[in-house]
């Protein structure tokens, strides 16, 4: 196989609303915290739990969505990328940080949990409603009934 994959899927909870600000090109830059927790029992049967905190960045009219719509503790899907940059920090230090380059994000959980969605306008759409399933074409040939997955 040739070439390479960078791809990242998570499924987490918001660890802070996001940060929105704009760069001098104006371009929307928006950047907020995912936490993601495994559950197992050690050898002892006794339930162990670890988190992974995720540092995610999101670009353009999705990061004025995210500001938005996305909440501290709501439940997200973010699919994108791993991108490390290099800063210094406050002593002089060169440090480097690892973060998700967002491409893009779903909002999991219930409305009712004082989650909200997106309107179609604010994704730049018609009249689809947010999480509505893309159109499947008709059969045409293109695809194989017996898959058996």
């Amino acid at each position: 196989m040739s070439g390479s994959l960078n791809k990242v899927m998570l499924i987490g909870n918001l660890g802070r609303d996001p940060e929105l600000k704009m760069t001098p090109s104006g371009q929307a830059l928006a950047r907020f915290s995912v936490a993601t927790t495994e559950t197992w029992k050690n050898p002892q049967g006794e339930k162990q739990t670890k988190t992974e905190w995720h540092n995610v960045v999101v670009w353009g009219k999705q990061a004025e969505i995210a500001e938005k719509y996305l909440r501290k503790g709501k439940q997200v899907l973010i699919e994108g990328r791993i991108q490390y940059r290099e800063y210094t920090d406050q002593s002089g230090a060169k440090r480097t940080a690892c973060d998700i380059r967002c491409d893009n994000f779903v909002m999991l959980g219930r409305m009712e949990d004082g989650g909200s969605r997106p309107s179609a306008a604010d994704r730049g759409m018609d009249e689809e409603p947010y999480g509505a399933p893309s159109p499947v074409p008709a059969s045409s040939g293109g695809y194989d009934e017996d898959i058996p997955f």
